[in-house]
């Protein structure tokens, strides 16, 4: 028997027993929960309060920051892991439905390769102007601004925190709705976008909301809409961009749960039902609103349907921005 069918009769032996009755309670264990990102940010923040909750339900969690290549390397180290349930990751949009498009050679394939669990959070971005640009140019509103775009093509520009980034392709897709063009300012990080946007050194900029929400309420940024679908819990007087006039926009930074591909499914609806409980969880939710971010518990299946639509939608947006990395 070589190496790999070893490891492959190893994890089925694995995922046998955690999958069988009482697998929780039988001996200790400890469920190890990737972040392919580095410490401090939205998603390690959630990741690391929902280790902690879920510690009643599965034993001893720990979260592991695994960052690199956009998120990739965390994401193709769960990926090849035994699918025993033991080892997880909390993807993100990025890493399971932008990246398979921007990255020449992606090590891992979105869904192939991975048993979704469960969404967990849906991040709104916000689409903020300087605010004295703003003042500057008479803009109040989404549609203001897409007047003035129509009348001054590229005169207008856009900071994000890099090609193939939320920020840029939020901004693809608003050019590409509104029939506008504005001019794409890439930063090294979404920090260096805002500072630029602070400074006046572009005009807008689509931010994450809790990194935006400061500013805006010193007035320092001006906030339009909100690019999801729904009004945000956090600012419910910010209008949508989809109900600002242009309807079916719709972009946001979600992050949801995985195991490897071939995990058993009682296993995977073991862990949805300890997970989507903690989201549940009173002082848990109050926490996601403190971050502005969304609870979005799901099936198993309800998230694998919710990706392979991120990946389409975010397939087309990619090819058109022309973004890629090599």
């Amino acid at each position: 028997m070589n190496r790999r069918s070893w490891l492959l009769a190893q994890g089925s032996l694995a995922a046998a027993a955690l999958a069988a009755p009482g697998w929780l309670s039988a001996q200790p264990r400890t469920v190890k929960l990737v972040v392919p990102y580095p410490p401090g940010g939205p998603l390690d923040a959630i990741a690391r309060l929902l280790a902690e909750k879920a510690r009643d339900g599965l034993g001893n969690v720990i979260v592991e920051n695994r960052p690199g290549a956009g998120g990739n390397l965390g994401a193709d180290a769960v990926a090849r892991s035994a699918p025993d349930g033991q080892t997880i990751v909390m993807g993100a949009v990025a890493t399971h439905a932008i990246n398979p498009w921007l990255y020449a050679r992606l090590p891992y394939d979105p869904v192939r390769d991975f048993a979704p669990i469960t969404l967990v959070a849906r991040v709104p971005n916000v689409l903020v102007m300087n605010a004295d640009t703003a003042q500057r140019l008479g803009i109040r509103t989404v549609a203001d601004l897409v007047a003035h775009a129509r009348k001054n093509p590229g005169r207008l520009n856009y900071g994000s925190g890099g090609n193939g980034s939320a920020g840029h392709l939020a901004g693809e897709m608003f050019e590409a709705q509104a029939g506008v063009a504005m001019v794409h300012i890439p930063y090294a990080g979404a920090a260096p976008a805002q500072l630029g946007l602070l400074a006046g050194q572009v005009d807008l900029n689509f931010d994450n909301l809790a990194a935006a929400s400061a500013n805006i309420r010193a007035g320092k940024l001006r906030a339009l809409a909100v690019t999801t679908a729904q009004r945000s819990s956090a600012m419910p007087e910010l209008p949508t961009i989809a109900e600002s006039g242009l309807p079916g926009f719709a972009v946001d930074t979600w992050f949801g749960l995985f195991a490897p591909a071939r995990t058993p499914a009682e296993t995977v609806q073991r862990l949805n039902e300890v997970f989507v409980a903690a989201m549940n969880a009173p002082d848990v939710r109050a926490r996601f609103a403190q971050l502005m971010a969304e609870p979005a518990p799901t099936t198993p299946a309800q998230f694998g349907e919710f990706v392979k639509s991120e990946l389409a939608k975010y397939e087309r947006v990619v090819k058109a921005s022309g973004a890629r990395i090599d």
